[in-house]
Parts: C-alpha cells; sequence; structure tokens
C-alpha cells in the first residue's frame, strides 16, 4: 500500500498532474493495492477534510484582497513606497520590495502579488532601463513575504494541522522573519544596482508629501493591524477577522478611495471562487493522502529512523531544512504542510523545538520552494505577466535566493527571531 501510494503520487507528479488530484488518485490507488479498505473511505476523507469551520477564514481572506485590490490600492501603496525609498540608487527596485511587503500584509498570497502589483511594477522597472528578467526575478523573490507576513492563508492550514500552534501565535511569529526576507531583498537590490548602474527613479521627496502619501495610504496599512489587535483583545476569532476584513476592504475600496463599483464584484467574487476552489481541493486531496500515510505508520516509520541517529535539536533542524528546500523544489507549500509537518512536527516537539520555531521554519522553507525550479508557480506566474522566460529569470534569482538563504540559516540558529513576539503578546507555550 505504501509503495503504492508514493510511486502513483511520484508519477503523476512527473506526469504535470495537479497536486490536488495527484494525492487524491494516489490514495485510491492505494486504497484499492490494499484491497481491504472501502473506497468510499476516501471521498469520507475528504470531504470530512473541508468541512471545519475555521476553513471559512480562507475565503474570506481571499476576498478581503480582491476587494482591496479591486480600489486604489496598488497606485496608493506604490506612490507611498516610491516617495520613501524612490530616491536612493535603484530607488524602483527598493519601491518595488517595500510596494509588495506592504501588499503581503493585506493578500496573504505570494500569487496574488506576482500578478497583481507585480506586473505594474515590472513594468515600471522595464521602463526605467532595469532588465526584463531581474526586475521579474526581483518581484518572484519578494512576494514570497505574501504567506509568511500575516494574514496568511498557509498559516491557518499549519495551525488546523498542527494544533500545538495557535494562528495568532503564527501571524505573530511571522512578522520578523518576513520583515528580514525583505531587508535582504533591499540589500542585494543595493548590490545590483551599484554592479548596473541602476538609479534612483526620482527625486528625494518632501516629508510634508510623504506624510500625505502615508495619510493615503494608510487606511490599507491598518488592517493588518485592526486584524492582529482584534484577535489579540478577543474581539473576534480568526475565523471572525476574516470576515471584519471583508467589510473593511469593502468600505474602504467604494467609500474611502471610492475606487471600487459595486459593478466588479462579480469579477471579484468569481476570482474568489476559483482560488478558495483551488486550496479547498488541495485540502481534501491531503486528507486522503494523510490517511494512508497514517495507516501505514510511514510517519512513524520516518519519526523511528530519524530519533535513531540521535541528533542534536539544531542538527536536527538544519537536517529537516535541506529535507524541505529539496522537496520543496517539486511541491508547493500548502500541500507540503499537510503532508509534511504531520510527520516532522512529533520529531521536532519530541527533540524539544519550540513548535513556533518549528513552524516558521517548515513556512519560510517551504514558500521558498516557490522560486526554485521546476515546480515554483512564482517563477510560471511572473513569467507570463512579464514575458520572461523562466530560464532568464531564474539566472537573476541566484544571489536573490542566497540572501533569503542566509535569512533562513538565521531563523534556524536564533529561535528567538520567531519566537519573542508571540512571547511578547503572549502566545508561546
Amino acid at each position: 500500500m505504501n509503495a503504492a501510494l508514493l510511486l502513483v503520487f511520484l508519477a503523476a507528479l512527473v506526469l504535470g498532474v495537479p497536486i490536488a488530484f495527484a494525492m487524491v488518485i494516489a490514495g485510491i490507488a492505494a486504497i484499492l493495492a490494499q484491497g481491504s479498505i472501502d473506497p468510499m473511505v476516501a471521498v469520507q476523507n475528504m470531504f470530512a477534510g473541508i468541512d471545519s469551520f475555521p476553513l471559512l477564514a480562507i475565503p474570506f481572506f481571499i476576498l478581503a484582497a480582491e476587494l482591496m485590490s479591486g480600489g486604489a490600492l496598488t497606485e496608493v501603496l506604490l506612490r507611498f513606497a516610491s516617495q520613501l525609498v524612490g530616491h536612493v540608487r535603484g530607488g524602483l527596485g527598493h519601491t518595488n520590495v517595500l510596494t509588495l511587503t506592504f501588499f503581503s500584509g493585506i493578500s496573504g498570497s505570494a500569487l496574488a502579488d506576482a500578478a497583481g502589483p507585480g506586473s505594474m511594477l515590472i513594468r515600471m522597472m522595464t521602463k526605467a532601463g532595469y532588465a526584463p528578467e531581474y526586475a521579474a526575478a526581483l518581484t518572484a523573490a519578494t512576494a514570497i513575504v505574501g504567506p509568511i507576513i500575516p494574514p496568511s492563508i498557509i498559516m491557518i492550514v499549519y495551525a488546523l494541522t498542527e494544533t500545538s500552534v495557535s494562528i495568532m501565535g503564527l501571524f505573530l511569529g511571522g512578522v520578523v522573519p518576513g520583515l528580514m526576507i525583505s531587508g535582504s531583498l533591499l540589500v542585494v537590490n543595493h548590490w545590483v544596482s551599484v554592479r548596473r548602474n541602476y538609479r534612483e527613479s526620482e527625486t528625494r521627496a518632501p516629508l510634508l508629501e510623504i506624510a500625505k502619501g502615508f495619510v493615503r495610504a494608510l487606511p490599507a496599512l491598518v488592517l493588518p493591524f485592526i486584524i492582529l489587535g482584534g484577535m489579540h483583545l478577543g474581539i473576534f476569532t480568526p475565523t471572525e477577522a476574516s470576515a471584519v476584513a471583508v467589510f473593511y476592504a469593502l468600505v474602504v475600496g467604494r467609500f474611502l478611495y471610492r475606487t471600487l463599483s459595486f459593478g466588479m464584484l462579480p469579477a471579484i467574487l468569481f476570482r474568489t471562487a476559483i482560488l478558495t476552489a483551488s486550496i479547498l481541493m488541495i485540502i481534501a486531496g491531503s486528507e486522503i493522502f494523510s490517511f494512508i500515510l497514517t495507516i501505514g505508520q510511514i510517519p512513524q516509520a520516518v519519526a523511528e529512523w530519524m530519533a535513531g541517529f540521535h541528533f542534536s535539536p539544531l542538527a536536527l533542524l538544519l537536517l529537516i531544512n535541506v529535507f524541505l528546500l529539496l522537496a520543496g523544489t517539486v511541491i508547493e507549500p500548502l500541500p507540503g504542510v499537510m503532508i509534511f509537518v504531520p510527520i516532522l512536527a512529533p520529531l521536532a516537539l519530541a527533540a524539544g523545538i519550540h513548535p513556533l520555531h518549528f513552524a516558521m521554519v517548515v513556512i519560510v522553507n517551504l514558500t521558498l520552494g516557490m522560486i526554485t525550479p521546476p515546480v515554483g508557480a512564482l517563477l510560471f506566474v511572473t513569467s507570463i505577466v512579464s514575458g520572461v522566460p523562466v530560464g532568464k529569470m531564474t539566472r537573476e534569482l541566484i544571489p536573490m535566493f542566497g540572501a533569503q538563504l542566509g535569512v533562513l540559516l538565521l531563523l534556524t540558529l536564533f529561535p528567538a527571531f520567531t519566537t519573542w513576539l508571540p512571547a511578547a503578546f503572549g502566545y508561546t507555550r
């Protein structure tokens, strides 16, 4: 049964079958190979996997991001970021990083950031004389911050998969790592801009103009604080927070920015439904996959095998880093969380690794897989919106990926980067 599950799953991935369907096909093949399990169990597990009230947060957060994007949000954040850093060397590159970092606190999705504001930033950088492949690579590299800075869909799914951490703890734990990744890309962009003589995009903005830009962007920038503050104060749960985010985004887009019309809602709802369905299909498929893994006692076997080496906590984390970086080249973050966390989290907990520390290492690891070939989804999305071949973009990504690996190493070596903020608000245990 175990052999059938893994072989069919890998074969489906090689053939290009979408990950959700690959997990379902592999699970059914394993059940048929076992012979004594009713195939109806597969259907029951799939429905049980998505029959969860907290999962309602996923479509609501997606809808909130779509509503905010439907207004003038992208232009407002872009203008504010340009006022802050547009006057320094490589100003448009810095603007790219800063804009997508701002946007990550709203969307929670790397693909949405790359396809939305990312496409506009690539065009602007190309017109200003930046190499198109560099502009596309910088956009893809920065977009991975989307699932790390709250709110994050991956973190919601992680908290439902591994109950030793809370959604609020994960949200707070992702703030510093996300900012560290953005900071590392600002350093890389400065280095590249000096080497290639990429100049500033505009003169230094007066303080009054920056203040006006900040006030204009404030309704968008404050959304993550409303979500985190309301959850921390107990005003609403994570699921209720997502509904509040939708209401807030609707009010801001319609009545403050006044660029969101009711005629835009059908298209926004359609995009939300498509993205939600794809995410829930992955969750449903991973349930049957996880069920077969449990029946076959694969998690227990892996845990016993790794425990036999008597690794120290640091050595274990480094080994898990290598494993997840390799796995991330072929598996997207969401199914990666649902497949690997049930196997690795108990092992990390037994080794004395803090659950929040381990969670952020896993999330950053798997998110980095979105910019590594052959499956990295961000590479293909960014290639489509920019018209740059994936091969050229990948070469430009090397120094950026190296900087992000440096951040990952720091997160691995120093747990405080991921735990001090949740601890300050009482979300570590």
